[in-house]
């Protein structure tokens, strides 16, 4: 039986750059990613995207933009993890390193695929494009992508 866990992530996205960061520690360790979490109990998705990013970066914002959802499923791991995919356009603060991340900005024409989930290639040009999707990606390990499924979406439901 498939349990589902929510879990956040937030890209900080300005003209011709992405905020990433270089996770320090636990799940995805020693890769780029963008800044998110658990939703811990009586929080919204949202609220929880907020707090993680500023948890994790320092940053605080005014509008996130939900892009995307993505379904994630490993192999032998009977929790299911539901990713909603936010942008931020704008923030207030300066990046800061966290005991869990360390902030960097990246050109968009550079970003570190290679030293990233193996997933982000597929949807992250949709997100820098400002077009809405939905996924499902089945890992073997945190490497190997057994089958997927991306599409893009007229709209976000929030």
């Amino acid at each position: 039986m498939l349990t589902t866990k929510l879990y956040t992530l937030v890209l900080v996205v300005q003209p011709q750059r992405v905020l990433l960061g270089m996770k320090k520690r636990g799940f995805g360790a020693g890769l780029w990613n963008g800044f998110g979490g658990k939703v811990q109990a009586g929080e919204t998705v949202e609220l929880a995207a907020r707090r993680e990013l500023q948890e994790e970066s320092s940053l605080t914002v005014d509008i996130l933009q939900k892009m995307g959802q993505i379904t994630f499923e490993f192999v032998g791991n009977s929790e299911l993890m539901e990713v909603h995919i936010f942008r931020a356009d704008s923030f207030h603060g300066d990046p800061t390193e966290s005991d869990e991340m360390r902030p960097q900005w990246f050109d968009v024409d550079q970003i570190p695929f290679k030293e990233m989930w193996p997933d982000d290639i597929y949807w992250f040009p949709l997100l820098l494009q400002k077009k809405y999707f939905m996924g499902y990606f089945k890992f073997q390990g945190q490497e190997t992508i057994l089958e997927y499924s991306l599409k893009e979406v007229e709209k976000m439901e929030t």
